[in-house]
Parts: C-alpha cells; structure tokens; sequence
C-alpha cells in the first residue's frame, strides 16, 4: 500500500534547494519535479534545477553541488533533491544503476554534510511509476521536497 503525501509546513525562507533530475523516463521525473519544486516555492525556499540525461549521472552533479557548498560556507543550499526513474526491464542493468545511485547519494551526504534527499526511483514497472509520479496523492516529489525543507530545519539546529 502506498503512503500518501501529507500537507506540512516546514518554513523555507531563504534556503536554495538544489532539483537534480534526469531527463529519462521524462513523464515520470517531470511530475516529481513540478511537485518537488512546488512544495519548496510554497514553503518560502529558492529552487535550482538542473537537469541530466540518465539517473546514473545524478550523483556525479550532486557531489559538485556539495562540494561548491562545502568549499564555500557562505553557499545558500540547504539541500540536494536528486529524481529520477529506473524501471526494470528484462536484464539487471536497472538494479546495477539502482544500487550505484544509491550508494554513491548516501555517500555523498556523508562526506559533505549535505542533505541529499533519494528520489531515484527503481520501479517494476509503469504501472508503479503512474502511481509514484502522477498522482498527486503519491507524488514522491512531493515527499522528497518534504524531507529535504525538514532536514535543512535540522542541520540548521546542530
């Protein structure tokens, strides 16, 4: 059963938050992007989005994103919001990216002290991605932009 994306209010005024999505599988990535990119423009925080071909590419744009905001202190991102789609197909060539993505994400946060929100999603199939991207009530965007405005709340306390 899928979890629906609850209404918060966590304030963003002032903070940057960096979109990196990929521009495969673009039906479903466009939806969480709008989403994502609503849901911070609602809570009062800046957007930058950059956009890249595949999901195996976001990582390598979310480490430079991290280590500008590292090498510079005064850097506004608060945090990385990284979507994508991998759907499966008939060899393992989409989990191989899958856990690549994801290790390389979870490594990055740790090394930069940034939070970087996993939105890359590996799918079985369309039907799952309709669901997770399309509609409003589920929109992984959504929840992304939510952990990401919760997490910069977070740091900003430590």
């Amino acid at each position: 059963m899928l979890k629906t994306v609850q209404q918060k209010n966590v304030g963003a005024a002032g903070r940057t938050f960096a979109l990196v999505a990929s521009k495969y599988n673009s039906r479903y990535v466009d939806a969480m992007l709008r989403a994502a990119k609503t849901e911070i423009l609602r809570a009062g925080g800046k957007v930058q989005i950059i956009r890249v071909p595949g999901a195996y590419e976001i990582p390598v744009v979310a480490a430079k994103l991290a280590r500008t905001r590292h090498q510079q202190p005064s850097h506004p991102l608060a945090g990385i919001i990284c979507l994508g789609v991998i759907l499966r197909g008939a060899t393992t060539h989409a989990q191989h990216i899958g856990e690549a993505v994801s290790d390389a994400l979870a490594h990055i946060q740790i090394q930069y002290e940034v939070p970087v929100i996993h939105e890359v999603l590996l799918l079985e199939n369309e039907q799952q991605a309709r669901e997770r991207c399309l509609s409003p009530q589920h929109n992984r965007g959504t929840e992304a932009a939510q952990t990401a405005l919760e997490m910069a709340r977070v740091m900003s306390q430590l």
